[in-house]
């Protein structure tokens, strides 16, 4: 059999709404990641990731070039179950010219290397090595099998099958075919059927069968690594490659006996070791019948990615809908690791007393995070506002819910943020980082370089510093009645949840306290609000309001 797989389409098509953006406001896409500066980083993901779906296998996209096969080496330590080598041919019709005509080499290249370094490490038998990159026929795929890979992405070739005509106009919303686009007079004009893309990888199933045969391999597993088999004499007696030696490109290594050249185990993502596990245990009663349960458990910092594998269970059950707020709510003691809470769901608060290293929060889908120092901290006292409680990147990419830290946070707080509240009480350098949507309020001090990038939501700082601001894509103006209104309930719930005490010297003269706040209004947003707001209070269809938006970007 032949797995194929489609790998660019749903990105383009969806980014968007991934990102719960506002119809008509721009975005930067995609978004820097800001999550991962080392191969640590990329580890804490997958497992984050794992531990969001513990079913779900984790694919890492490498580009083909020099040194793939040493990244690629690092993805298989880092425990990914899959790795994409992608080629310098592909790219999505979004994708810029001097992407497509600059970055990376072709998929050969790096794919062959990725084979040679992960079998020399003795780490091939552990993760499954996929390609893409224009592969159009089953030539192209007997190839990459015999350099390494067991899957191959399709992309370009099915599109076209379905009907593009590659006009190079993806993110504009103006396909004349209607294969990328939300407008609905352009998707009438789509005349692709499944049945032409399944006609396609039948005939390049038969094309495959019929090299295999020839070759001597009865499947695409038997051929797999066997890059001996590539005859490119007549490409190496082309006037063209005089003095090109290809050898490195087939060698394989000599391997120990019984050494595998393709995947035959899996990872191991060591979830059984989790404390989620016993969060599950315990919360039973929550999971089977909705009841509210109420949990209190140490936690040290070995303890990653904790509160993620309960929320999977939530999610399993109760969907995108989840529980009510509160049902299952857990305190924890201690210092936890990274990615505390990470993509935790409506139905779950987990309470924090101690700290928390980096990306508490990470993917907030619904779910409330509160950390506090412990009730014992008798050397932070009431001066908790100048101590940092939590790492760096919090909140990165949440989506709903709310967090609440008392105390500072380092950098890139609220990275991406599109749809949840986070309260914080001071925060290092480059916070608001291309946020899309929700709102953060900062009871401290901010670093530099506050909002770069910022295309929506609202955020209001104490005392702020307006030369800290990046106001490239934003304004800088005071909070209205509405927001003033916000705000005080707002600080109201974070000094219920944390006991903050600044939050407490606000509340106590809240007329002058108020004003002390500055709003950062993303303009464009700004405009865009403003015209769906006047398109509903005109009674417009819901096509007409998101004309109206995209006309009021547009200027």
């Amino acid at each position: 059999s032949v797995t194929c797989f489609l790998p660019e389409v749903e990105h383009w098509i969806g980014d968007g709404p991934s990102r719960h953006s506002t119809p008509g406001v721009g975005l930067i896409s995609p978004p820097p990641h800001h999550d991962i500066y080392s191969i640590e980083d990329l580890a804490q993901l997958i497992h984050d990731l794992k531990n969001a779906n513990p079913a779900a296998r984790i694919h890492v996209k490498l580009v083909s070039e020099v040194g793939v096969g040493t990244v690629a080496a690092g993805v298989s330590k880092a425990h990914a179950d899959v790795v994409l080598v992608s080629g310098h041919d592909g790219g999505t019709g979004a994708s810029p010219l001097t992407s497509l005509k600059h970055a990376g080499g072709p998929w050969e290249l790096g794919l062959a290397e990725t084979q040679q370094t992960l079998l020399l490490n003795g780490l091939r038998d552990r993760i499954v090595v996929q390609t893409d990159g224009q592969l159009k026929t089953g030539r192209d795929v007997v190839i990459a099998a015999l350099l390494g890979a067991e899957e191959f992405g399709f992309a370009t070739a099915p599109l076209v099958v379905s009907g593009c005509i590659m006009m190079r106009v993806c993110h504009l919303d103006t396909c004349p075919v209607g294969v990328a686009t939300q407008n609905p007079v352009l998707r009438d004009r789509f005349s692709g059927k499944p049945e032409f893309v399944v006609n396609f990888f039948e005939f390049i199933a038969e094309e495959v069968r019929e090299i295999l045969a020839s070759l001597g391999f009865r499947s695409i597993e038997e051929a797999v690594g066997h890059a001996e088999h590539i005859n490119a004499q007549a490409a190496i007696d082309h006037w063209k490659a005089v003095g090109l030696d290809l050898a490195p490109l087939f060698h394989v290594p000599e391997l120990p006996e019984g050494a595998s050249l393709h995947c035959t185990t899996t990872q191991d993502h060591a979830l059984d070791k989790a404390l989620d596990n016993q969060l599950i245990d315990l919360a039973q009663d929550a999971l089977q019948r909705g009841d509210a349960v109420r949990i209190q458990l140490p936690i040290r910092n070995v303890n990653r990615t904790v509160g993620t594998m309960l929320g999977h269970e939530v999610t399993k059950r109760y969907r995108g809908e989840g529980l009510p707020e509160g049902t299952i709510d857990v305190t924890f003691t201690g210092s936890a690791g990274q990615s505390f809470g990470a993509f935790v769901p409506k139905g779950v608060t987990l309470r924090l007393e101690g700290d928390a290293n980096d990306y508490v929060g990470k993917g907030l889908s619904g779910g409330v995070v509160i950390v506090r120092p412990a009730r014992d901290a008798a050397a932070i006292g009431n001066d908790a506002q100048n101590h940092v409680i939590a790492g760096n990147t919090i909140g990165y990419g949440a989506t709903s819910g709310r967090i609440h830290l008392r105390g500072k946070a380092g950098e890139r707080f609220a990275v991406r943020n599109s749809g949840a509240t986070l309260v914080v009480e001071g925060v290092g350098d480059h916070g608001l980082e291309y946020m899309t949507g929700g709102r953060v309020v900062v009871l401290g001090e901010t670093g530099r370089n506050l909002a770069a990038g910022m295309s929506g939501g609202i955020a209001y700082v104490l005392d702020l510093r307006p030369a800290n601001v990046n106001d490239g894509m934003v304004g800088i103006e005071a909070p209205t009645a509405d927001d003033r209104d916000w705000l005080r309930e707002t600080v109201q719930q974070h000094y219920e949840e944390t006991g903050s005490t600044v939050a407490a010297e606000l509340l106590a003269d809240w007329g002058s306290g108020v004003s002390r706040f500055s709003k950062i209004m993303p303009t464009d947003y700004k405009a865009v609000l403003a015209a769906k707001d006047a398109a509903e209070r005109d009674g417009l269809s819901e096509a007409e309001t998101t004309r109206k938006m995209m006309e009021a970007a547009r200027g």
